[in-house]
């Protein structure tokens, strides 16, 4: 099972993805620790997330984590699993109730960078890492 969550192709460019995914993950992750009012646990409680305080740290964890892990490449598959299904919560909890408020067009325009990151982490679930990464390297190492 381990030789499948790190099998990978050999493409180089899929550093690039990484790279973008990781630059807005563990960019949130962090801001939701430094500010927790507004960015993590204050947040969790305004749109009505059950025990913010644990659910806000919690996901910050999260983010930090498998931005890193994806970063390295290594168990990238894991990793944007984890942050295919935090942009998903994301994108039900504050940007679909925009519809109902501010329209379609509004929640499209606020939205834009959620749909980027799930479209990111969607990609690297199927490809895996790429070249440079640590899944391929174990790859070749347990191919031996």
């Amino acid at each position: 099972m381990f030789v499948k969550i790190t099998q990978t192709t050999s493409n180089p460019t899929f550093i690039i993805l990484r790279i973008m995914v990781v630059a807005i993950f563990l960019s949130e992750g962090i801001q939701k620790f430094l500010f927790p009012a507004l960015r993590g646990t204050g947040r969790f409680e305004k749109i009505g997330i059950p025990y913010n305080d644990f659910m806000g740290n919690f996901v910050a964890g999260l983010e930090v984590v498998c931005g890193i892990l994806i970063l390295l490449g290594l168990l990238t598959r894991l990793g944007a699993l984890t942050t295919l299904i935090i942009m998903i919560v994301a994108i039900s909890t504050t940007k679909l109730p925009l519809i109902q408020h501010e329209g379609f067009w509004s929640m499209a325009h606020a939205s834009r960078t959620d749909w980027s990151m799930l479209l990111g982490s969607v990609f690297l679930c199927i490809n895996g890492g790429g070249k440079w990464s640590l899944d391929e390297f174990l790859q070749k190492r347990y191919k031996k």
